[in-house]
């Protein structure tokens, strides 16, 4: 009995020890990482909708420079002199041309170029901030991803252990060598492993499937 005390002791102390080896940084991939924000600025509606007002904000100080033109007017009259025939040396006298041009428009275009600019650069902003939102977002989900991954491979390993115990303190147990309490503590404690394992691997799709979300496929599709 003393025994079974030692090696379970000795089981947990070795257990612990592998547990604080465990490391992220040699799971992660940050040349992966560069691809899938590639990807998710490829693929992400909302990322195409902020690019599409810049666009528009664009678009927008485009015009306002070329209505510029629209502040000078050109008018005429046609008074026809019954007198006149198209080839008489009077034909042009029956036009009246003006020239005009709106003050009040071209002290306004200044203000307006500048607005529609302003807006412009506001949609650039709100663009980029969103670009560094989403990097940010899907840098946390991947590393989040990469520690439900560690996680389970972590408990994964401590499972087969218990498994490898269990199977041990049965034999001993049926040898008349261990006790009953021991044998049921032990499958107690297989019994827990086995269900933190599901849900470590429950754990690793929902992070899996919240990474994929912000990329528009699946990873496997990902090389």
């Amino acid at each position: 009995m003393k025994y079974a005390a030692l090696w379970l002791m000795l089981f947990f102390t070795i257990h612990h020890a592998h547990a604080q080896q465990e490391s992220l940084s040699k799971d992660v991939d940050y040349a992966y990482l560069g691809k899938l924000i590639a990807i998710s600025k490829a693929n992400y509606p909302k990322i195409k909708m902020y690019q599409a007002r810049v666009d528009a904000a664009q678009t927008g100080v485009k015009k306002t420079k070329l209505s510029y033109f629209d502040i000078f007017n050109f008018s005429y009259i046609y008074s026809p002199n019954n007198n006149t025939t198209p080839i008489s040396p009077n034909f042009l006298s029956s036009y009246q041309f003006g020239f005009f041009i709106n003050i009040g428009g071209i002290l306004q275009k200044p203000s307006l170029v500048k607005q529609a600019k302003s807006e412009a650069s506001a949609a650039q902003y709100d663009k980029e901030s969103f670009d560094l939102n989403m990097e940010a977002e899907i840098k946390k989900r991947y590393f989040t991803y990469i520690q439900k991954k560690a996680v389970y491979r972590m408990r994964s390993n401590a499972s087969l252990d218990v498994e490898s115990m269990l199977t041990n303190i049965k034999r001993r147990f049926e040898m008349g060598q261990e006790t009953l309490e021991k044998y049921n503590q032990v499958i107690l404690m297989q019994t827990d492993h086995a269900q933190n394992l599901l849900n470590s691997e429950s754990e690793v799709f929902i992070a899996k499937s919240s990474l994929e979300e912000l990329l528009g496929q699946k990873l496997e599709d990902i090389k």
